[in-house]
């Protein structure tokens, strides 16, 4: 049944006497394909729809691989429905068969998107000059369709670029390091070897991201050593870590660091094992809210 009705919403999309088509899509001469944002964070792949919008494939720093699409409609949907998404030959491909990839929710008032597998779907049919389309109900006006389309024409030196850009993302994200735990040696401001792989990271991260708005250093010790050295012991950790930040291009103010001391133990100081937790930094990334 779901076939059915597929098909049947097709015939009536492309069919011009029973119902008006309005088609947006860049012709060969004003298409454009551009890699907007291409850093270890962030890769953008955007296409501009003349009088319609913009197309956006997105991928960024993670553990795992991702991939967004997003339509970036001038007029956002007023009302919630479905648009079809087809993979539509050129007229310059005759006897190619076009087929539908995926179904994509429209939501009132929110630009649609589609998740990893469709949008990699669409890259690939562009990549072999097909034309990704999408087809919907108008909702302003009940007579007529619309169709959406991708062009291919000047797609792939763009998307070599972005497939690059993404083979090249940091393998971590702002998610895997904001709230992040230090440990040290004993009585020492020399951090363990893990902590010494997560400093790394962290460093990497903050040379990159300029939009972090406050980074918190916090610095623990364990009970052993006495509690005014321990203090002591406790700033020169925050203030070293600070001063490593600092000499990696992040601004002074936007860094606090404290030495709390014997404060606030998470574990028992009578083992080993206890005063290596309690013997931490505790650093906190913030970013500004998006609105």
């Amino acid at each position: 049944m779901k076939k059915l009705l597929s098909a049947l919403f097709c015939t009536v999309l492309m069919s011009h006497a029973s119902a008006g088509i309005r088609q947006y899509s860049a012709n060969l001469e004003n298409s454009q394909w551009t890699v907007s944002e291409n850093t270890r964070l962030n890769c953008t792949l955007s296409h501009v729809i003349p009088n319609y919008g913009e197309a956006k494939f997105t991928s960024t720093a993670s553990r795992r691989t991702n991939m967004m699409f997003e339509l970036d409609m001038l007029r956002l949907p007023d009302n919630y429905s479905l648009a079809e998404v087809r993979s539509v030959a050129p007229k310059y491909r005759p006897g190619m068969n076009d087929y539908t990839i995926a179904d994509m929710k429209l939501h009132k008032q929110f630009a649609p998107s589609l998740n990893k597998k469709v949008a990699w779907t669409m890259l690939t049919e562009l990549e072999q000059g097909m034309s990704p389309t999408f087809f919907y109900n108008d909702w302003y006006n009940d007579r007529d369709k619309i169709a959406v389309g991708l062009s291919n024409a000047r797609f792939k030196r763009a998307y070599h670029e972005f497939v690059g850009c993404v083979g090249n993302l940091l393998d971590y994200g702002i998610e895997d390091i904001s709230y992040t735990v230090l440990n040290y040696e004993s009585n020492s401001d020399k951090f363990t070897k893990a902590s010494e792989r997560r400093m790394r990271m962290i460093s990497d991260y903050l040379k990159l991201d300029t939009d972090l708005e406050l980074v918190l250093i916090d610095a623990y010790s364990d009970s052993y050593g006495g509690r005014w050295n321990n203090l002591k012991l406790s700033e020169r950790r925050a203030n070293k870590i600070r001063e490593f930040f600092v000499n990696a291009g992040i601004a002074p103010e936007r860094i606090e660091a404290t030495g709390y001391g014997e404060k606030r133990h998470i574990a028992s100081n009578d083992t080993t094992l206890g005063r290596g937790k309690n013997r931490r930094v505790v650093i906190q990334m913030e970013k500004p809210q998006e609105y």
